[in-house]
């Protein structure tokens, strides 16, 4: 993607009208991925909203206003969330998730340091690649049981949950492969809405909870009242208020969540990357890679303090930039204010969880599918040479442990399983394996676009 001259320019403030319509286009872009994630880990949508946009918010003041990025709840996460929310309850995830933030402040501070090379050296395309396709077929039995059985402890198959699952799937493939210009940015919220209607057709959207917020705000009898039936606190999970992170604590939950911040960084720089040539500016020097993944540590830490899941910057973000060639922080910060109003709101609560778990589903085949395919992707455009004997020992230790479920049992209460175990053993073999530049492929993954650093168009 090559930049073009803005629209509206990273510091210029739109008037007024244009500058919500804008932001809401931005915050409409966002949303299904936003709220996707929580519903998947049983976290409170109205959390994540408000979380991601307080998150962006502390974004944009670390970099200073110069880079036009919008976080939101990372796909990532999901495996870890849920794996340390059986064990340790929700609670413990926060804490996973605060303990990643710190790992994005401490990687920040290397940076400044040392540069960028370390992490090329660390976390080479062999295996970054394996672990984000780890990410993804690990969730597949997921997306597959949600899709198929009837909600619930019990598998129970429904072979109407699996058409609406099918039926979602097959709208959301369609959006992504015909829509174009703005829609075509939004293919998971498309597959959603269309996956909403057929289920409603099918009987199994249950709106009790619909109809009791609508109930409530037309009954409220006054202003304040009808105030207090719209507004509602969302249902967030405050550390020392909520619970005790000390009594929490488990090293188990360290290493479930914090392997994860590694790759979750790699895919930031590859965002920062495409996100300069897209607007003709080179942010890994202004303001700075160290500033930029400082500010999602410190969005993720945010969100852990709400209840929130882990954000992140999103590829939707640079899509909507692309083709809007909106690049101003105001737009992208007005969304984050609006993401937090409708945190604040409970209907959208009550409609978000009256979305059928065969919905969520159905997107979710394509979507963890497209993360696995990701990682094919980096390995296929880093051109890794798999004839290498040290490559294909390193991607094929990463693909059975993740994908196999092996673990290790440190103590009683302690394991390294799964994606992190993979993960871990992949960074391990490519610092021990003899013949590392073997490992970096054409070079190209940590390659600084290149991009004038010139001012765009609006107030300096």
């Amino acid at each position: 993607m090559k930049s073009t001259e803005a629209e509206v320019g990273i510091r210029e403030v739109p008037k007024a009208p244009k500058w919500l319509a804008l932001s809401f286009q931005h915050l409409f872009a966002m949303f299904g991925a936003t709220i996707l994630v929580p519903f998947l880990t049983g976290l409170p949508p109205a959390v994540a909203l408000v979380s991601s946009g307080f998150g962006t918010l502390a974004y944009l003041l670390i970099t200073r206003g110069r880079i036009p990025a919008y976080l939101g709840s990372s796909f990532a996460f999901i495996y870890p969330i849920m794996q340390v929310s059986e064990t340790h309850g929700v609670a413990g995830a926060m804490i996973g998730s605060f303990l990643a933030g710190l790992v994005y402040g401490a990687t920040a501070l290397l940076i400044t340091i040392f540069g960028m090379k370390w992490i090329m050296k660390l976390l080479p395309p062999v295996v970054v690649g394996p672990v984000i396709i780890v990410i993804g077929l690990g969730l597949a039995s997921t997306a597959i049981d949600m899709a198929m059985y009837l909600p619930g402890d019990e598998q129970v198959y429904s072979a109407t949950h699996f058409t609406v699952a099918l039926v979602t799937l097959g709208i959301t493939i369609l959006a992504t492969i015909f829509l174009r210009g703005f829609l075509g940015l939004l293919p998971i919220l498309i597959g959603i809405l269309g996956g909403y209607g057929f289920a409603l057709s099918q009987g199994i959207v249950d709106t009790s909870e619909i109809a009791a917020e609508w109930s409530s705000i037309t009954s409220a009898g006054s202003i304040g009242g009808t105030f207090q039936a719209i507004f509602q606190m969302p249902e967030f999970l405050i550390p020392f208020r909520d619970f005790s992170p000390l009594s929490v604590f488990s090293w188990q939950i360290v290493f479930l969540m914090v392997p994860f911040a590694l790759v979750t960084i790699t895919e930031h720089i590859g965002d920062q990357m495409v996100l300069s040539k897209v607007v003709g500016r080179n942010f890994l020097k202004n303001p700075g890679l160290n500033r930029s993944i400082l500010g999602d540590g410190v969005a993720t830490v945010i969100a852990s303090f709400l209840g929130g899941p882990p954000n992140t910057t999103y590829g939707e973000n640079i899509g909507v930039l692309a083709i809007t060639r909106v690049y101003s922080v105001f737009v992208i910060g007005g969304a984050a204010v609006i993401a937090i109003f409708f945190g604040f709101v409970g209907m959208s609560t009550a409609v978000i969880g009256s979305i059928p778990s065969a919905v969520m589903g159905g997107v979710s085949i394509l979507l963890f599918g497209t993360i696995a395919s990701s990682g094919l992707r980096m390995l296929i455009d880093n051109q890794v040479d798999f004839g290498e004997k040290r490559n294909l020992i390193i991607s094929s230790v990463i693909l059975v442990i993740g994908v196999g479920g092996a673990f290790v049992q440190l103590t009683d209460d302690v394991q390294v399983q799964g994606m992190a175990l993979a993960a871990i053993l992949g960074v391990l073999l490519n610092l021990l394996l003899p013949g590392k530049e073997k490992s970096q492929g054409n070079g190209s993954m940590f390659e600084e676009p290149e991009v004038e650093d010139k001012q765009s168009n609006g107030a300096a």
